[in-house]
């Protein structure tokens, strides 16, 4: 049976740092088992998450700057790798998502022709590997996005894997950045092909500017969701934002900080200037959107609601949003993937090692019903070292 010990490394659209996680695999696809060794975030240094984060902002820079910010990101990237090893067995394969700062779904012209999408993904797999000494798969995306698809999310196959369940249908809800939810139904004869995934919309990206305009840049998150639980939300502005084409648009989809970034943020300061809402109120009715789009999402759809959903990510952390999806979902339980054994603030990270080590065993990492992709393909560009294989 296969066996490999595999770094996966991710920075998502909350540019938080990055996480790293050294695991175990075992298997190939059903069968597939993933043990976690060591897990840990490792901050973003202040200066470059500040050049990240201009750049997702829609800062212009030269050729020359970018070329300097991909390499800058992969040597952060490499001393992750290194540093989870400490104290173990060295690994023999690197996942390694990068940080994307830019990304455009696929879209139609008026004849209904369909452009390719992009997502541009920073911190050079070769140069990682380089450092490291360690094979290394990079640049998920770029596979799936030639085919046709939007290159996200590209999690629901190792959540298929990972986190169905023989009876029940799950939601596995990933709140980061932006938020993405996998359907799995219950796993059963042609489970795989009902499988379905979309971004949601906004996750933590949003909160979180608000936070750093509200505290002049003091604070970046508002830890527990205990500021936005002490306000109260303006369910006439939730109701508005809704509109939002996004919101209204068919799965599969994809979305980023290009929609759901400052501007966006800029227009929901000035609406809710509008009802006189202070600091704590404005948190809570993005807070309400936050939950109220992910509801809208499996409401509108999915052919049935889930049985139960489970959380992942960093704002499975904010114990305010929790609580109001719990309120909007009703009778539907939500839990934490912690709870079915599988880490909710690293699951992300174990899901690029789980694609590097299918990309080594030739097996696709993308789900088409998710992406939009016209075929399954094979995922990540490999940067082979010697006597790494």
């Amino acid at each position: 049976m296969q066996q490999k010990r595999v770094i996966g490394l991710m920075s998502g659209t909350s540019v938080d740092g990055i996480d790293a996680v050294l695991v175990d695999i075992i298997g190939t696809d059903l069968d597939i088992k993933v043990e976690l060794l060591a897990g840990e975030t490792y901050p973003y240094p202040t200066e470059l998450r500040s050049r990240i984060l201009a750049i997702c902002a829609g800062e212009a820079i030269s050729m020359a700057e970018l070329a300097e910010l991909d390499d800058a990101i992969a040597i952060v990237f490499a001393q992750a790798a290194q540093n989870i090893q400490i104290g173990h067995t060295p690994a023999t394969l690197i996942g390694s998502h990068g940080q994307t700062v830019f990304h455009k779904p696929p879209q139609k012209d008026r004849e209904n022709q369909q452009s390719l999408g992009y997502s541009l993904q920073l911190g050079r797999g070769a140069v990682i590997a380089h450092l490291t000494d360690i094979t290394t798969v990079s640049n998920f995306r770029v596979a799936d996005i030639a085919a046709g698809g939007h290159g996200a999310p590209l999690v629901p196959r190792v959540d298929a894997f990972l986190l169905s369940h023989p009876q029940e249908s799950r939601c596995i809800q990933n709140i980061g950045g932006i938020s993405n939810v996998a359907y799995l139904p219950p796993r059963n004869h042609g489970w795989l092909s009902q499988i379905r995934g979309w971004d949601t919309g906004p996750g933590n990206s949003l909160l979180d500017l608000a936070v750093q305009h509200f505290t002049n840049g003091a604070k970046s998150y508002d830890e527990n969701g205990s500021w936005a639980a002490s306000g109260t939300p303006c369910h006439t502005l939730v109701d508005k934002w809704l509109n939002q084409d996004y919101f209204h648009l068919p799965p599969p989809k994809s979305t980023g900080r290009e929609l759901f970034g400052v501007s966006y943020l800029h227009d929901c300061l000035q609406d809710a200037q509008t009802y006189q809402l202070g600091p704590a109120d404005v948190l809570a009715t993005i807070t309400e959107l936050t939950a109220a789009s992910i509801v809208h999402s499996y409401r509108t759809y999915l052919r049935k609601m889930p049985e139960q959903v489970l959380l992942c990510g960093g704002g499975s952390q904010n114990l305010y949003l929790k609580h109001r999806l719990e309120s909007l979902l009703a009778v539907v339980p939500v839990l934490t993937t912690d709870e079915v054994g599988l880490s909710a603030t690293f699951k992300e990270a174990i899901a690029f090692a789980v694609l590097a080590y299918w990309q080594q065993l030739g097996i696709p990492g993308n789900l088409p019903t998710a992406t939009g992709a016209n075929q399954e393909v094979l995922l990540g560009e490999v940067h082979q070292v010697k006597g790494n294989k």
